[in-house]
């Protein structure tokens, strides 16, 4: 019988509520519990599919294709669990599920309400997301106090009521400023935002509080007094120099110790000896490269959160500290590519719009004549097939359709059917809406013999997730692979997965985004053969390019 833990937060948001989340689910599975974990984000679209990045960050795309919140992304780093379509909810997708059942006639008349048809719905949505996991921790976006997360906090409430004290945990992360210029810590706004919360109905059972150093006993003990929460149970979540040090910095303060009493748990103890080792490699790195990513959206890092992190993964992997460079791709264009010349590896990811496009190129035509390891992701593949075209092929004016629909070798297009991962036909057009228009989830990839991909990965066949509209022209790939361009990696419907130069050191570039299947862990086979690559560029032992 499954037990839930709700995270809450209030104060102001971007507190850590997703990996606070994400850490005490690692946490309660090194105690051998099977976890689920489920997002409920308040706005009213009913996915992020459509949302800029600079509005909400990176959009994770889970194994069915869901394309979902970002914080889905941090509980597959820290936890072994594969999110789905019902791990998370937002208001749209709720009230959509409602209006529908009204059309149809499932409320028999009734006059449909917040309370208690939206109410329902979302526990209903949480009991099916939980599946048959022994706990799933639920994180509600927002802060507490706004008008969209009500019927959230609600719904919460009354599966309180329902399970009883001893089936629900009740987590609330709030803010304890420091105010430098009275050198004081703030409790205060931690009071209000309980006493909000407490308003509604739900008193918390354990606050976890974001602060830049750890919080004193004297603020313990009034927090406590002033919330009705015990003064064990008010932890203290200060600034660390490593995301993966969280799991212990809460279990060394019995966040999860707290979680297993109420919920009546008599548990093992907790083997974080990974996590200790994934902190030790990063802090005793044997060596040391400087990648960039040239992106359109890295004024806001959240845009490239999942490869940003891959990254950093294939450093752990490789015992290698991984500097990022953020390189907007405008000024790649604007100045040349002068700021690539000390990079040990190139990075061009995804994004849509045509923006910078063209300072993307030059940083893929950059990384192939001066023999810099290269990986695009996506974007990054067509870029790089975009980029052979023009200066291998000689097809002058070479672009995508999706950035000029009139250019004169189309080498990217929008095709109008694929075949899915489950064999259905899908089809699509330049009308169709974009939220369902394109390629998503886990699908096949065959790797060719012999290739640098099928090396890399040490096997032919794989599963990769897919977010994209636009293919690689397979009425070019001949005149392309005579040019240079090798093809190494295909769907089971013959479109083009990979691309490689076989001249080049370390040129390698994929349709499909397998920063989603990185977890620092286990690592991923692409960003740990990267991040090798790069270090043997910084060391001088790659070969030079053959000349193109």
């Amino acid at each position: 019988m499954t037990s839930y833990v709700f995270i809450t937060g209030g104060v102001v948001s971007s507190l850590g509520k997703g990996i606070t989340s994400a850490c005490l689910g690692a946490i309660l599975e090194a105690r051998g519990l099977s976890i689920s974990m489920i997002k409920l984000d308040p706005y009213l679209n009913v996915d992020p599919g459509t949302m800029s990045p600079f509005q909400h960050g990176e959009v994770f795309v889970t194994h069915d294709g869901t394309e979902t919140d970002l914080d889905l992304g941090h509980y597959e780093r820290f936890v072994r669990t594969v999110t789905g379509r019902n791990s998370n909810f937002t208001t749209g997708r709720i009230y959509e599920n409602v209006i529908g059942k009204e059309r149809r006639g499932d409320y028999l008349g009734a006059t449909v309400q917040v309370i208690p048809h939206i109410t329902d719905e979302i526990k209903e949505s949480v009991r099916r997301g939980a599946g048959d996991a022994d706990i799933c921790l639920v994180e509600i976006g927002g802060t507490v106090g706004d008008i969209e997360s009500l019927p959230f906090l609600e719904a919460i409430r009354q599966m309180g009521v329902e399970l009883g004290h001893d089936r629900v945990v009740y987590v609330h992360l709030t803010l304890v400023p420091y105010i430098a210029t009275s050198s004081e810590i703030k409790t205060k706004p931690t009071q209000h935002s309980v006493k909000e919360l407490r308003s509604i109905g739900i008193q918390p059972d354990i606050l976890v509080c974001r602060s830049e150093q750890p919080l004193p006993e004297e603020q313990r003990k009034k927090i406590a007094l002033f919330t009705n929460v015990q003064e064990a149970a008010v932890i203290s979540a200060y600034d660390v120099d490593d995301l993966y040090k969280i799991p212990h910095m809460m279990h060394d303060q019995g966040l999860d110790d707290i979680v297993a009493r109420q919920l009546k748990l008599d548990l093992p103890p907790a083997d974080l000896s990974e996590w200790e080792a994934i902190v030790d490699t990063k802090r005793n790195p044997t060596g040391t490269v400087d990648v960039a990513m040239v992106g359109k959206y890295v004024d806001l890092k959240d845009s490239y959160i999942s490869l940003s992190e891959a990254l950093l993964h294939g450093g752990i992997h490789t015992q290698t500290r991984v500097n990022i460079h953020y390189i907007e791709s405008q000024e790649i264009l604007d100045n040349g590519t002068d700021c690539l010349r000390d990079m040990d590896g190139i990075v061009v990811p995804g994004g849509f719009g045509d923006r910078g496009i063209e300072g993307k190129i030059r940083a893929v035509q950059f990384a192939r004549e001066n023999g810099i390891p290269y990986l695009g992701i996506c974007l990054g593949m067509q870029l790089a097939v975009i980029e052979a075209a023009r200066n291998l092929a000689g097809l002058e004016g070479a672009m995508s359709t999706e950035f000029d629909k009139s250019t004169p070798h189309p080498v990217v297009g929008l095709i109008t059917e694929w075949q899915t991962a489950s064999g259905d036909l899908e089809q699509r057009d330049e009308q169709s809406e974009l939220g369902g228009t394109m390629r998503l989830g886990a699908q096949q990839v065959l790797l060719a013999d012999g290739s640098l991909a099928a090396r890399t990965y040490g096997a032919h066949s794989i599963q990769e997730r897919h977010r994209h509209r636009y293919e690689v022209n397979n009425n070019y790939r001949e005149q392309l692979e005579e040019a240079g361009l090798r093809f190494s990696g295909l769907s089971v419907d013959d479109l083009v997965e990979m691309v490689e130069i076989p001249g080049h050191p370390w040129f390698l570039a994929s349709q499909f985004h397998p920063e989603f299947t990185s977890n620092p862990r286990d690592g991923h086979p692409l960003f740990k053969g990267f991040i090798t690559a790069a270090r043997q560029h910084h060391e001088g032992e790659l070969p030079r390019a053959a000349e193109a």
